[in-house]
């Protein structure tokens, strides 16, 4: 056609590009591809699907992948057909880890469509596990989708995939993070009664977001709930703990917290001192923090930058 000045039409290409596809000749047919663009003109969902259709079909996993990226870098946005055809193609050849992966990357937008690639799976042969029901968990409550995260876990109790505390907590944390604390409390209750057992990162979720929205006796009551459930304090919670006190003008109850920490015996690093002393010149307690700061050394820690200035603050502000 070229050598008789004919020009070929974006339908011309897409013809080519489908036979070559079909005859499984896809380096022919990525070398149209690349002609059509180069001469301007924009492929459509169709032929970017043939594509990606005829180098999974031929195992080019990893170009396949890369095509995707290529559509999305050119914003074209692909739909749900064109990511369930890589995960087809990653579980046809029982890569369900990679599946899994992949499902869990997927870009923001299509996360809401993905509970349909879930139907995909099964047909393949593989039931979608409690880590693929996560990763669309957790995909929808980042884009604080939580309506949407809860209805994924209501699929996942009605297809008999038991969800753990990872489920759960990412669940309440999403709840936290777009401030419906009293959601969050009523699946906490949910799971504290029927299981699973709730771990000191549920605890911490919640306990920070009481802090944030000035619910401080709700926080300490859930802290004393948590010790006697048999939970340990990690030294986030410590962190949680102190910074909430100080931050809501708790100043007497941080304290004794904080002597609490250094009497159970629990390793404490730079983090708790650093918070203290701050809460402490802030609050115009300038000689408690300075001797708060001498005992770093007593206790084999070293100031960090911003430990200095800190103190170099409170002190200036003396």
């Amino acid at each position: 056609m070229l050598k008789l000045g004919v020009e070929p039409s974006a339908v011309t290409f897409s013809t080519l590009i489908n036979g070559l596809c079909n005859q499984s000749k896809i380096s022919e047919a990525v070398s149209i591809f690349d002609e059509m663009t180069e001469r301007g003109y924009q492929p459509d969902l169709i032929v970017y699907s043939t594509i990606l259709k005829g180098l999974c079909k031929s195992g080019n996993i990893d170009r396949a992948v890369r095509f995707l990226r290529l559509m999305e870098g050119r914003s074209f946005e692909p739909n749900v057909v064109a990511y369930s055809t890589i995960l087809d193609c990653l579980c046809k050849n029982g890569l369900l880890k990679e599946a899994l992966d992949f499902l869990s990357e997927m870009k923001e937008g299509m996360i809401s469509k993905a509970v349909e690639t879930l139907d995909m799976m099964r047909k393949q042969g593989i039931e979608p596990n409690v880590v693929t029901y996560d990763a669309l968990v957790n995909g929808h409550c980042l884009q604080n989708e939580m309506d949407k995260a809860r209805r994924v876990l209501q699929l996942m109790i009605e297809k008999g995939c038991a969800p753990n505390i990872v489920t759960y907590s990412t669940m309440i944390n999403g709840y936290c993070k777009g401030k419906r604390l009293d959601e969050a409390m009523e699946l906490f209750h949910e799971i504290s009664q029927k299981g699973p057992i709730p771990n000191i990162v549920t605890y911490n979720n919640l306990m920070q977001s009481m802090f944030q929205l000035g619910k401080v006796s709700k926080a300490c009551e859930l802290f004393r709930k948590m010790l006697a459930s048999g939970q340990v304090p990690n030294p986030v919670t410590c962190l949680i703990l102190l910074d909430g006190l100080f931050k809501t003008g708790n100043l007497k109850e941080a304290l004794k917290f904080f002597q609490a920490m250094q009497n159970s015996g629990l390793e404490l690093d730079i983090g708790p001192y650093t918070i203290l002393t701050d809460g402490l010149c802030k609050a115009g307690h300038i000689e408690v923090a300075k001797e708060l700061f001498h005992q770093l050394s007593d206790n084999g820690l070293k100031p960090n930058v911003y430990k200095y200035g800190v103190t170099i603050n409170g002190l200036y502000k003396e």
